[in-house]
């Protein structure tokens, strides 16, 4: 597989410096990107460069997901508007733990010549002093060079610290040590990180340019971004009414994950089926011709749904999550209700509201429009009036089933013993049993 031609057809390729497509048909590359440890959880924005990642490994090349260690204590000024927060070394910690776990979802650690390699720069920061630092860096790019890069200019107006100002030469010079001692010739990453990554090829060109003088090429490091992935309307992908959209499954619940893939809109399809699958492009071209056929099937949403929840959250979390759906969405049953396991109750009805009834109210219930009203203290429907309308509107049902009759004795079945299931239409309502 050709990575650079993979990536074009893919849209993921956005710039790259001169000779990077022949340094990676030449021969094994080994390339790296860098994710400050930010949160304990990656989002799926960070998943666009993971993927990066995957298909220089699947091309054959060898990656290093860089965990900033170091960097993460300053925090990158690209995109901006205003200073990070210092983070405290135990957060920091945390953090790194749990990307290095995520990561090691996607990458193969164990295949040979071309395994991925997770590297920490605060392992050799730790072992800089300053002044040895501005000796090593600072000396090699000027001022002028750091002012010109747009993550600087974007900041001055408003003012940058000299902290953060000074982020683009940590993150050069973490390039050019794993250049030196891990031979890292390429660093890749989103289009707004194009300013620092090629201020780390520059440290590569100026602090080698003596040493391998005479020796055409021999100093060469390289580098490539991905577009910033955003919606058809020029918004920002990858947020949900919540907030990010993370890979963690306590941070994003595994059904939350899926839906926000199954809602996305028509016109981003194309573009996300090819940035965060793995499918080739003829199974993605025959998804888009039955899609286009029939949108209101919503094939590609599907595809993309299930590609990218197995990957992040396991078989098991997607099969979970599809039953999650076709209970309050879909066409589920009394059956479907009863099969669901004890342990995945709490994950499928996260979110739907509940209400608790005790025995006395439940047996104080003379029909159905008394348990829905009175016993539920409203909160399915404010009076008897309203639930007996919608009850002979054909507007409600039990555990799945339609009630017809308003009259109907309140002798339901609970599912766990603790539950029913209050379906108003397209919303979902649990009464919970105390």
């Amino acid at each position: 597989m050709n990575f650079i031609e993979e990536l074009r057809w893919r849209g993921m390729l956005n710039d790259m410096t001169p000779g990077t497509e022949e340094q990676l048909q030449k021969e094994l590359t080994a390339g790296y990107i860098g994710f400050d440890p930010t949160a304990v959880s990656l989002h799926i924005g960070n998943l666009a460069t993971v993927m990066l990642l995957v298909h220089l490994q699947r091309s054959g090349h060898k990656p290093f997901a860089l965990v900033g260690g170091a960097t993460g204590m300053i925090g990158d000024p690209s995109g901006k508007a205003a200073e990070r927060e210092f983070l405290s070394e135990e957060t920091l910690r945390r953090n790194q733990e749990g990307i290095r776990q995520q990561l090691a979802k996607f990458l193969d650690f164990d295949s040979g010549t071309n395994s991925a390699e997770m590297v920490n720069n605060y392992d050799w920061f730790k072992e800089i002093s300053f002044l040895g630092f501005l000796r090593e860096a600072g000396k090699h790019i000027t001022v002028n060079y750091m002012m010109a890069k747009d993550s600087v200019k974007k900041r001055l107006e408003t003012g940058i610290s000299f902290t953060e100002f000074s982020y683009q030469l940590l993150q050069g010079y973490d390039f050019y040590w794993l250049y030196k001692n891990k031979n890292v010739r390429l660093q890749m990453g989103g289009a707004d990180q194009w300013g620092n990554i090629t201020t780390g090829t520059e440290l590569i060109r100026r602090k080698e340019a003596g040493e391998a003088e005479g020796q055409e090429g021999g100093h060469q490091a390289f580098a490539l971004t991905t577009p910033l992935v955003t919606k058809a309307d020029g918004t920002k992908f990858g947020k949900s009414e919540s907030g990010n959209v993370w890979l963690d499954p306590e941070m994003t619940s595994p059904y939350q994950f899926y839906q926000f893939w199954l809602n996305t809109a028509d016109a981003d399809c194309p573009r996300l089926i090819r940035v965060f699958t793995l499918l080739s492009r003829e199974e993605i071209e025959e998804l888009e011709r039955q899609h286009n056929e029939a949108p209101h099937l919503r094939i590609l949403q599907k595809a993309i749904a299930k590609d990218v929840t197995i990957r992040v959250h396991s078989q098991a979390g997607y099969d979970l999550a599809v039953k999650a759906s076709e209970v309050l969405f879909g066409k589920a049953t009394l059956d479907t209700l009863r099969s669901i396991q004890a342990d995945e109750f709490d994950v499928i009805f996260e979110g739907v509201p509940q209400t608790e009834i005790s025995t006395e109210e439940l047996a104080n219930s003379k029909d159905i429009t008394d348990l829905l009203s009175v016993a539920s203290r409203g909160e399915v429907y404010a009076s008897k009036g309203e639930a007996r309308r919608a009850i002979t509107q054909n507007a409600v049902s039990i555990n799945k089933t339609k009630v017809a009759d308003p009259a109907a004795p309140a002798d339901l079945e609970w599912l766990q013993n603790r539950y029913v299931l209050i379906s108003k239409g397209k919303k979902n309502h649990l009464l919970k049993k105390v």
